[in-house]
């Protein structure tokens, strides 16, 4: 048995236990979980290499896609290559900072993503709804600002849970019945009230990327009305389709997310491997699919992918 600190009953290790009942399914679980990976870190890396050589795709819309494809990189090598090494190697063992870490930037990376999908639904408000101010409003200073809101929103909320966690005793208990470290999963695991955990972990967080769902409703609503009102059909086809990507991208992060938070929180009917493979989905879908999605239903990106990668001596795309 891993060594613990009798000072203050918090073990020295936690192991993980990967996904509970189906431990000798791991290898086969592994191969699609290590393609998705691999897939999002080659459509990601290709997201942000078009975008930082292709000078007409530096606008606040496609620099806005790329802090979302920094963070989709943050949400997935936070946790899929622990994961991999625990299935093909039983390397289940962690250190308590290492599972510290890992849980933080998981929730910080959850939580900047947000931010940055909510100011990507007001960059299409303010370019469909105020097109005449659209330069004037998302300057490059502001798209600073917003990457520095995102990350200090994201510090700031997640930050106390490593404190929260830090003061609990844990008696030897140091199996977590999971693939990664999370914050209630640790916290489950202490042999005192974790009432504070609870309500912090569900609260802060929750309320905070409700909010970011209510403004983007918000936005969203407002751009309808916009679109209703023009004269041209066809002006309304093409503006709905500049957001269409976006709401593709919206519904892929939060509907996993909310349904494998629901469903942990609520379904105790449920299976636990159930809950483990959700949120394991939900650590891979949302990078896996941006790229793809945006890559697909956004022509300037397609023609860019295609001039720089498929037929770059060609002349034929060239703007």
């Amino acid at each position: 048995m891993p060594p613990f600190n009798l000072t203050s009953l918090t073990p020295v290790t936690f192991i993980l236990a990967g996904i509970p009942g189906m431990e000798k399914s791991h290898i086969w679980i592994s191969i699609p979980f290590c393609s998705m990976y691999l897939a999002a870190l080659l459509g990601n890396g290709v997201l942000l290499f078009v975008i930082r050589t292709e000078r007409s795709l530096h606008q606040p819309m496609y620099l806005f896609l790329s802090m979302l494809a920094i963070t989709d990189l943050m949400l997935s090598t936070t946790t899929v290559p622990k994961m991999l090494a625990l299935f093909w190697f039983n390397a289940g063992e962690i250190s308590f900072g290492a599972c510290l870490t890992q849980m933080f930037f998981l929730h910080f990376s959850f939580s900047a993503e947000s931010v940055i999908l909510l100011a990507m639904a007001f960059d299409r408000f303010v370019a469909i709804c105020h097109p005449l101010r659209y330069a004037a409003v998302l300057t490059p200073s502001a798209l600073v600002k917003t990457g520095l809101v995102a990350l200090l929103r994201s510090f700031c909320i997640i930050f106390p849970c490593i404190f929260l966690l830090k003061r609990l005793p844990f008696c030897g208990h140091n199996v977590i019945p999971h693939t990664y470290c999370e914050h209630m999963g640790i916290a489950r695991l202490a042999c005192a009230d974790i009432s504070i955990n609870i309500l912090y972990g569900l609260a802060v967080p929750f309320a905070a990327v409700v909010v970011d769902v209510v403004l983007i409703a918000v936005s969203y609503v407002l751009i309808l009305l916009a679109l209703f009102r023009l004269p041209s059909r066809t002006a309304r086809r093409k503006a709905f389709n500049t957001c269409s990507s976006h709401v593709c991208v919206i519904l892929l992060f939060y509907i996993p997310a909310f349904f494998a938070v629901l469903t942990h929180r609520f379904g105790r009917e449920i299976p636990h491997h159930i809950h483990i493979l959700l949120a394991n989905l939900y650590v891979l879908f949302p990078p896996l699919l941006n790229p793809v999605v945006y890559g697909v239903r956004t022509q300037q990106i397609k023609e860019k992918v295609v001039k720089t990668f498929i037929c770059p001596k060609s002349h034929l795309l060239q703007e």
